[in-house]
């Protein structure tokens, strides 16, 4: 049975000292709210003693933490407990650090200084970011070499476990979409080359189009969308049920039992899933093409072949190993770096997305610079 919560305020003695008694729990702290709104102003924080506090939740951290930082002109008081508790220095840090998080997303700029001033954390956050990244994929990369030159080590079933899981599961959806993507290419060739008589030219739309960049990028984008979010979730709920700390009090590293695995599977799937999307377009825009411009699959197909190289589909199948990369670093660093509360499973999750897909259009444009001086 649940103690109610109560309060008293001593200010006999400097500083201040607020003693909390009972359960402060999210059931019980909702009539405490307007009496601790009244608490005064002083100079100096209150002392928070604690040796009647029952129960407490992550609402009465909140409502204790907001009480000691309205209490006094400081931005930022220390915590001062008198008497012991088990959590409630950690539930109050916990609720000190949303509540700064989320004043800081929701101020806005007001001058020109405060806009610039944002502009300039973003840029630092951004770099330090960029850094973090680059750290971790070389980490990562001198893992995966060390368990190649002793293969023993890899742990097979996971790798397979990954394959299956996002890459076979994929293949339904990437080779659906690619298909309507080529579809949507020859009609939109169908719709511009027919009022100019080269309806033909459809045939090396599709083609350039689908086997150098479109088919590639679909899947990359898919992966990120779909891998990477599945990836950070799950290597985010080991972070926050101490599965990660478990492994490594046994003497096992993350990068060789979660990472590792990860990248290698993708790195055998991507490819696979590239070459089916690539298939499935140039297939969707025979299609339309048969059905729209009377172009007969044979003639579709003979004309691809005698016009369109087979360069173009090697080079948009040389993305996939790096898209298969960015995708499974992103998502795991994204996952190891999950706290232990929810809030940052959710900004890991968006972040392992956007990152990824980001990351993705920068790579391909980096592509195309590359093969357009190789004159390929």
């Amino acid at each position: 049975m649940s103690v109610a919560p109560s309060f008293d305020l001593d200010t006999s003695v400097s500083p201040a000292v607020l003693t909390v008694e009972g359960d402060w729990q999210l059931a019980t702290i909702g009539k405490l709210d307007r009496d601790l709104r009244k608490l005064p102003l002083l100079e100096v924080p209150y002392r928070l003693n604690v040796r009647a506090l029952g129960e407490l939740d992550t609402a009465g951290a909140f409502l204790i933490d907001r009480t000691l930082r309205a209490s006094c002109r400081f931005n930022d008081p220390k915590l001062d407990l008198v008497g012991d508790h088990p959590y409630v220095a950690s539930l109050l840090d916990l609720a000190r650090g949303a509540s700064a998080a989320c004043e800081q997303d929701s101020r806005l700029p007001t001058t020109v200084v405060d806009a610039l001033a944002r502009l300039g954390k973003s840029a630092v956050r951004f770099s330090r970011e960029g850094v973090s990244t680059l750290s971790f994929l070389g980490e990562a990369v001198v893992t995966c070499l060390k368990l190649l030159v002793q293969p023993h080590r890899i742990r097979w079933t996971s790798v397979v476990s990954v394959m299956e899981e996002a890459g076979l599961d994929a293949l339904p959806i990437i080779a659906f979409l690619s298909f309507f993507v080529g579809m949507v290419m020859a009609f939109i060739g169908a719709t511009i080359l027919t009022q100019m008589g080269f309806q033909i030219f459809v045939v090396e739309l599709v083609g350039f189009g689908v086997m150098r960049e479109l088919g590639v990028i679909i899947t990359g984008i898919l992966l990120a969308g779909r891998t990477n979010s599945s990836f950070t979730a799950q290597i985010g709920s080991m972070k926050m049920r101490q599965e990660v700390d478990a492994m490594q009090t046994l003497g096992l590293r993350p990068m060789d039992v979660i990472v590792a695995p990860r990248i290698f599977a993708m790195l055998l799937m991507t490819p696979v899933l590239a070459f089916v999307a690539t298939v499935s377009g140039v297939f969707g825009g025979m299609v339309v093409s048969w059905l729209t411009l009377d172009i007969s699959p044979t003639l579709f197909l003979n004309r691809l072949q005698a016009v369109v190289p087979l360069t173009n589909f090697w080079v948009g199948l040389s993305k996939a190993p790096v898209f298969a990369l960015i995708v499974a670093v992103v998502a795991c660093r994204q996952g190891l770096k999950v706290g232990g509360d929810v809030q940052s499973l959710g900004r890991a999750t968006t972040a392992s997305v956007v990152h990824a897909i980001f990351l993705i259009i920068v790579a391909d444009a980096l592509f195309a610079l590359f093969y357009l001086e190789l004159g390929i």
